[in-house]
This record gives structure tokens, C-alpha cells and sequence, in this order.
């Protein structure tokens, strides 16, 4: 079969089974199962609003992420992506003793990511085999859903406690259990309302058990729902059964959480939620779950022969969807919604390394992460005119608001300009992976026209008619205010090169600036012809990839000879504790280059010494463990799509070139790619 075949099949199911100290890693490259619940990274359930981090310990949720809900850290501080109210914690006590890790055996836990579910089971003593399955609904993206199954082995008395837990930098909870009635339904809500800790947001959760019988068994059949009020941070909700032995005694856990970031009355709206999914029969609402997620997979990355491989590169393609949402118009947070990192802001990060993969494999979300910027053009237009430029300056760090929300000491904020050269770059990528005209019109060209008139105030003429970007913070954060930076005046020339075929597509005529700027923009070179990272660069060592971005993705550097003495020269040059990006680039690099050993060497290198257990969450950094970097995950994505897949966005759309395999990958199929939804087979 050719190398660039395109064709559709039917995927054949992995026989391969491989165990690592810390996952059973499953054979049909969908699940991870660990029953090592030692130095624990959970992997989070989610689904583009709301994630759900579970714990070691039974029963327990580590914490909630709600995605673009900010308030400020503190009175003089930044803003933060708000840690959620934790609706996940339940009690269960059989036979009076309650359940914990310390009292329980063969405790086990499984991610599937094919249906984005996690659960975990265990048994207690030889009274009880007990398991419950997490989820962030796709279908129901404010609410959550916790699903249990006890299996007597026993005659026993079950208690169930649910609970919702409120931070304690929530101010003014209160914490109530309603029975609300309509016709002959019952519908029993626990619920807290919150400020947020200073005050910007109100936080509503509800929450409920069900019975999945609900709507054919009669009232004064089910348990009695008892409310306990432990304090208005601590609000519970218990039932009490008999269960026969040999009997499986099944229900669920449910809770919505919503906040005026998104609703105007957020407790009632998480009433209506929790309403929902619990008069939904279970089998349909979780149906729609799975099928939704099945959609999402239409976009898959299939590698044979090597099933750690596999397993790595699906838990970061799982990550990137389960952070999105095609219909939401947000972004994606180096961490995703598995922890408050970076304060829950919007980088580059997702502009350079998380949305090209996406670009390809699903273009309704990469659509979402685009509109995000568009939607906050004016206030990067007011930011330029606030320091002196034309055009539109996009903030280092941005949250709900647009504006610049980097921590005022750190330089990055007020000195790292190409972000906006960044966006730019996604912007004409979505239309030349689309086609879609009507987006170009009202939305792509009014942003990439403004972020050319930028980059025409902020460009600095020279006596000999170049143009040099003064004092600027590069991709390597390690030089800061330096004159002419590779990457900067790399992407700005990128970026009016794009501005000037956009007008065009729409029928305008571009400005002559920005041609002009855009082929005289300074790129410094040392002697021997090695691209100089910015124009008094001597050698130091760097955090991340910088010079090496001009070959890949902006393609400026072609010629082979300048490329191979770039990646000789930075490789040896980045440092340990920088993030895991840099070594995916050079992977890219070098698999174009046809060097597939050198290519596969560093995508394992850029991600392997980052892996906490037992799940294999990313770090950002082999040093750091602050899991889980959806950039990292990007990068390593970039590295099989673009690197050994071949594939390039061009003018075109996606189209492959030189497609390159290592030894160790006997097949590589690349599912759901563009809008025609092809497939790409390299062997």
C-alpha cells in the first residue's frame, strides 16, 4: 500500500498487552486500569464547561474546575478560573461502618476514553463488590452524574450520604433541600448558593440522588431522602436501604453547577439541570453521553504495533476534547479543567500547540477557540491604542474579559507581543483548512487586518530600509527585552503575509505596508549561517524552542542545510525544567527531514519523562508536577500529525507530504481529517 494512500476501513481491534509498574494497559487502546494507588495523578473527567478530578480515595472527587468563571485571586490581584463547589464526595456505610481505603480490597480504577467515563471499584470485606462510574455529560455540560453499583454478597443495611462541599473562599453560602413538586412527580433538590470569594460571581449547585426506576416505581417505595445540614459549607443529603443478599442494588448521584458567568439566575438554572437528568431514564442520558463522544472520536489517531504509543497519544487527543466544546466559543487553559495552573488564562499555548491538531480533527472546536479571540477584538484594540500602537494587541494572558490578566511583575505580560502574530496565524489556518468565506468576512479578515495594522506601528525602520521589533519577550522566556527575537519577527512576517491573502480572498486590495514590512523584517544569522535567536544572542542556554519555530510551523526557513544546523545548534542548548513543546518541534523537524529515529527519539522525549503515574498525566516540565498540560499534549499530537503523518496546511487545505514511519510503528491511520472527514493511511 502507498505511504499516501487515502482510504477508509474498518480499524482492527489491538491483541497486544502490555503492563507497566503502574497501568494495566488495556488491549483495545481505549482504557488505562491501575490498581497502584501510590504518588496518584488522577485523570479528569470533562466535557468543555465543567471538570470533575477524581481521587485515590473511594468516594471522592479532589476537586471541580468551571471553565471561564473568574474572580479575582485576591483584593490586589489577578484574575482565577474559580475552583468549583465539590458536589463529587459521597459517604457509604454498610452495616454502620463507613467505607474507606483503609477498610477495602481490590481497589481498582479504569478511564475509559473512548466514553469518557472513570470509574472505580472495590470490595468490602466479603459483604459487599461495590464500583461507580464518573461523568462530565457532554449532553448536560454544567452537571455531573455518578453512577453506582453494590453487589451483595450479604444481607446488609446501606447508607448513601451525598454532599456538596463549598470552598471555604466562597463567601455567604447558603445551603438548603427543597422537595419540589409538579403534578405526581417528586423532585427532591439539595442545593448551595455562593458569592465567589470576592463577590464578582453568584454559584449555584443542586444536586440529587436517583433511583433509575424512578419514573415506574411509586413513591412510598423508594428510600426516604433525609437532609443534613453539617454547616452551610458542608450540606448533605442521606438515604438508608436494606439490601438482600445476591441482590445488585443500583442508583445514582447527580449535580448541575451554575454561575452568572453563564446564567442569569444560576440557582434555578442548576435546579432545571439536576430536574433533567434525573426524570431522563438513565440508559437515554447516558446514551446521548457516549454519543457524543463517539461523534468527537470521528477524529482519532490509530497507531499499529506500538500500543503505549497509542494509549499516550489518545489520552492527550482525549484531553484536548474533553477541555473544548464546539458550541461554547471558549478556549483552552495550558491546564485544560484539571487544576487552577496558570490561573486558568489563555496563552499561546493554545493557538500554536493545542489548536493545530484540532484544526484538523475537528473544526467545530477549533472554530470555538478562534471565536474566542474575535469575540474580545475590541478591547485588544483598545489595549494597542493604551500603548501607543495601531491595530489590535492581544493580552499575554487573557480570561472572560479580554483584557491583559498577567500578573503585573511577570514581564511576559507587558513585553511578549508575538501572541497577536499568533492569532493571526490560527485565523487564516482556519479559513485555509474551512474555506468558509462568511467566517473569513466576518470574522477572520476584521481580526487579521487589525493585527497587521499592529505589527505596521509596533515594526521599528531602519537606516537601511529593514525593519527590526524592538524590545520584546520570545517564545524563550529565558531573554527578556531583547531587540529582533527569531520567533517574534518571524510570526509577524507570517502574519502580514496572511492579512494580505485574506484581503484578497474577500476581494480587497491589501495594504503595500504590509508587504513591504513583511519582506524586510530583520531575521539576524551568525557567520556560519545559523539563525540567531535575537540580535545579541551568545549562546545561552533556552526554555524552550524559539529559532526552530521558523522552520516549523511558520515554514520561513526552507533550505535543509540551515535547518539541520538550527536543530544541531538549540537542541543541546534547552533546559531541563523547560516546557515539554520544544522537543516536538524538533521532532516535526526532523521526521520532514525524513529522519524518522531522530523524529521518534525526541516525540518520546517530549513527553515520557513528564508522565506521573498511574495514568500517565502530563507534566509541564520533566522537573515540574503540575499536571495536566494540555500544551504538552498538543505538541506530542503535532509531532504524529505533522510529522509522521505528513500532513501540511496549505493554501489548498490539508494535504501529505513525504509521510515517514519509525521502526517501532508498523501503521499509522489518521481518521475524520478536514471537512471531508478523510482518511490517511501510512505503512
Amino acid at each position: 500500500m502507498s505511504a499516501n494512500t487515502i482510504k477508509t476501513f474498518c480499524i482492527l481491534t489491538f491483541v497486544l498487552f502490555v503492563f507497566t509498574p503502574f497501568v494495566f494497559a488495556q488491549n483495545n487502546g481505549w482504557t488505562l486500569t491501575t490498581n497502584n494507588d501510590q504518588n496518584y495523578t488522577g485523570i479528569v473527567a470533562a466535557n468543555g464547561r465543567i471538570g470533575i478530578l477524581p481521587s485515590s480515595n473511594i468516594l471522592e472527587v479532589d476537586k471541580i474546575i468551571l471553565n471561564n468563571v473568574y474572580d479575582k485571586e485576591s483584593p490586589l490581584g489577578v484574575s482565577k478560573i474559580l475552583l468549583g463547589m465539590n458536589f463529587g464526595n459521597l459517604d457509604l456505610y454498610i452495616n454502620n461502618t463507613k467505607l474507606s481505603n483503609a477498610n477495602i480490597s481490590n481497589w481498582k480504577q479504569t478511564l475509559n476514553m473512548k466514553e469518557a467515563s472513570f470509574t472505580t471499584s472495590f470490595t468490602f470485606n466479603s459483604l459487599a463488590e461495590i464500583s461507580y462510574t464518573i461523568y462530565a455529560l457532554r449532553n448536560v455540560p454544567f452537571s455531573g452524574y455518578i453512577d453506582l453499583e453494590i453487589r451483595a454478597l450479604e444481607d446488609m443495611e446501606l447508607k448513601a450520604v451525598g454532599k456538596i462541599l463549598t470552598p471555604d473562599e466562597y463567601q455567604s453560602p447558603v445551603s438548603t433541600y427543597r422537595i419540589l413538586r409538579d403534578a405526581e412527580t417528586t423532585m427532591p433538590i439539595l442545593q448551595t448558593v455562593a458569592k465567589s470569594r470576592q463577590g464578582r460571581h453568584t454559584v449555584g449547585t443542586s444536586a440529587t440522588f436517583i433511583w433509575h426506576d424512578i419514573n415506574s416505581t411509586r413513591e412510598n417505595q423508594r428510600p426516604e431522602l433525609i437532609h443534613k445540614k453539617v454547616s452551610e459549607h458542608n450540606n448533605q443529603l442521606f438515604f438508608e436501604k436494606k439490601v438482600n443478599k445476591g441482590e445488585v442494588y443500583s442508583f445514582a448521584w447527580t449535580a448541575a453547577q451554575c454561575s452568572t458567568q453563564d446564567f442569569f439566575d444560576p440557582q434555578s438554572e442548576s435546579e432545571r439541570f439536576v430536574i433533567f437528568n434525573l426524570l431522563t431514564p438513565r440508559n437515554d442520558l447516558l446514551s446521548q453521553h457516549k454519543g457524543l463522544w463517539k461523534d468527537l472520536w470521528a477524529g482519532d489517531i490509530i497507531i499499529k504495533g506500538d500500543l503505549q504509543s497509542q494509549l499516550d497519544v489518545r489520552l492527550a487527543l482525549y484531553h484536548l476534547y474533553a477541555f473544548s466544546r464546539g458550541d461554547s466559543n471558549l478556549s483552552i487553559a495550558p491546564m485544560g479543567l484539571s487544576s487552577q495552573g496558570y490561573n486558568g488564562h489563555i496563552f499561546w499555548d493554545t493557538e500554536l500547540w493545542m489548536y493545530p491538531p484540532l484544526l484538523v480533527l475537528n473544526q467545530g472546536i477549533a472554530r470555538s477557540l478562534v471565536n474566542y479571540r474575535s469575540d474580545r477584538l475590541e478591547v485588544a484594540k483598545r489595549k494597542a491604542v493604551n500603548f501607543g500602537y495601531n491595530g489590535a494587541m492581544f493580552p499575554w494572558e487573557s480570561d472572560d474579559t479580554g483584557e491583559e490578566s498577567t500578573p503585573s511583575w511577570a514581564l511576559t505580560g507587558t513585553f511578549e507581543h508575538h501572541i497577536t502574530a499568533d492569532v493571526g496565524i490560527a485565523f487564516w489556518n482556519y479559513y485555509r483548512v474551512t474555506k468558509n468565506k462568511k467566517w473569513l468576512q466576518e470574522r477572520g479578515y476584521p481580526l487579521l487586518k487589525e493585527v497587521a495594522d499592529y505589527w505596521v506601528s509596533r515594526a521599528f525602520k531602519n537606516t537601511n530600509g529593514s525593519y527590526s521589533i524592538k524590545n520584546v519577550v520570545g517564545a524563550n522566556e529565558f531573554a527578556p527585552n531583547v531587540d529582533d527575537n527569531a520567533f517574534t519577527n518571524g510570526s509577524a512576517i507570517t502574519c502580514l503575509k496572511y492579512a494580505s491573502l485574506a484581503a484578497k480572498e474577500i476581494g480587497l486590495t491589501p495594504k503595500d505596508i504590509w508587504k513591504q514590512i513583511a519582506e524586510n523584517i530583520v531575521i539576524h544569522k551568525f557567520e556560519d549561517g545559523t539563525t540567531k535567536e535575537h540580535s545579541t544572542y551568545n549562546g545561552d542556554r533556552i526554555k524552550q524552542a524559539d529559532v526552530n519555530l521558523l522552520a516549523y510551523p511558520l515554514d520561513i526557513i526552507k533550505d535543509r542545510e540551515i535547518i539541520l544546523k538550527d536543530l544541531s545548534y538549540y537542541e543541546p542548548k534547552l533546559a531541563e525544567e523547560g516546557p515539554a513543546m520544544a522537543q516536538s518541534v524538533f521532532a516535526i523537524i526532523y521526521a520532514r527531514l525524513g529522519d524518522a529515529e531522530n523524529a521518534f527519539r525526541l516525540f518520546k522525549r517530549s513527553y515520557e519523562p513528564n508522565k506521573r503515574p498511574p495514568f500517565g498525566a502530563l507534566a509541564e516540565a520533566a522537573t515540574s508536577n503540575n499536571p495536566y498540560f494540555a500544551t504538552g499534549a498538543g505538541g506530542m499530537l503535532q509531532t504524529v500529525l505533522f510529522g509522521f503523518g505528513g500532513l501540511h496546511l496549505t493554501d489548498e487545505g490539508i494535504i501529505q507530504k513525504k509521510p515517514i514511519l519509525p521502526k517501532a510503528w508498523k501503521k499509522l491511520v489518521i481518521t475524520g481529517v478536514g471537512p471531508e472527514k478523510k482518511t490517511f493511511v501510512i505503512e
